[in-house]
């Protein structure tokens, strides 16, 4: 499989971040593994053996706390903390926002970073969209980002298989800012900002994640999604420069947008 590309910024943008955060007086063990490609039973045997250093001094004790500022060192090689990852990712079509390879392959098997697939994938699309993926192993962020108590709009651009006729178009916008009633549920959806580009291409912008929903929603009207791409989550747009398949790390601003 052909991994995906890392956008790299020119020196006029923004700084990524990718190290913005790291939980030093962590154990040692966990330190090695979050900074290497170490199994945490594989750290373990290094440290047996001696092969670790903290300042200098040998250090055998998994548990030892790494102070801040330590130099550790694995068989005489600087080890420098990894910290916490936020990337963002223009997600190609039949890909899936799992963890594992199914049918289609996961999005992370797309970044060629260490310990790829120990990243956490915040808010997941169907095989068939495209677009904005966030992936962190930050939990916390995570939760903030796709929280149902927090009120995080989604934009997506979508494509229909039957123009929506203009004199209806008033109509319409205002049905979804009132609510879709979806099939086989009762509870009408939150309001959604609609807005028509063309006659079979609109944005539309939702603050939940119903299972399929935009699907949903336009089938309700008895229209059908035939292409669907999310450009933007809550203050995080997708970066124009990414193509399909291609990721880059977050801003400090964008990471903390959230």
């Amino acid at each position: 499989m052909v991994l995906g590309r890392e956008l790299k910024l020119t020196e006029r943008s923004p700084e990524m971040c990718s190290n913005t955060k790291f939980d030093y007086n962590s154990r040692l063990d966990k330190y090695l593994c979050e900074s290497t490609e170490l199994s945490r039973a594989n750290a373990k045997k290094c440290l047996h053996r001696g092969e670790v250093t903290c300042d200098g001094i040998v250090v055998k004790n998994s548990a030892f706390k790494v102070p801040d500022d330590c130099e550790v060192r694995l068989l005489g090689e600087l080890v420098k903390a990894r910290g916490l990852r936020y990337i963002m990712l223009n997600k190609p079509v039949n890909t899936l926002c799992s963890n594992v390879d199914e049918v289609y392959p996961s999005v992370l098997s797309l970044l060629d970073i260490p310990k790829a697939y120990s990243l956490h994938i915040a808010g997941r699309l169907d095989a068939d969209t495209t677009g904005l993926v966030m992936i962190t192993d930050d939990g916390q962020w995570s939760h903030r980002l796709t929280s149902p108590v927090k009120v995080c709009g989604k934009r997506y651009r979508v494509q229909l298989a039957d123009p929506l006729p203009e004199e209806k178009t008033p109509e319409l916008v205002e049905q979804f800012a009132s609510g879709i009633e979806l099939k086989g549920e009762k509870a009408l959806t939150k309001p959604a900002l609609l807005e028509v580009l063309a006659p079979s291409e609109v944005l539309l912008t939702i603050t939940e994640g119903k299972y399929h929903q935009v699907k949903r929603m336009f089938a309700a009207i008895g229209n059908k999604v035939v292409g669907l791409h999310r450009e933007q989550v809550g203050a995080i747009s997708l970066d124009p420069l990414l193509k399909s398949g291609e990721w880059r790390y977050l801003t400090q601003g964008e990471v903390e947008s959230v």
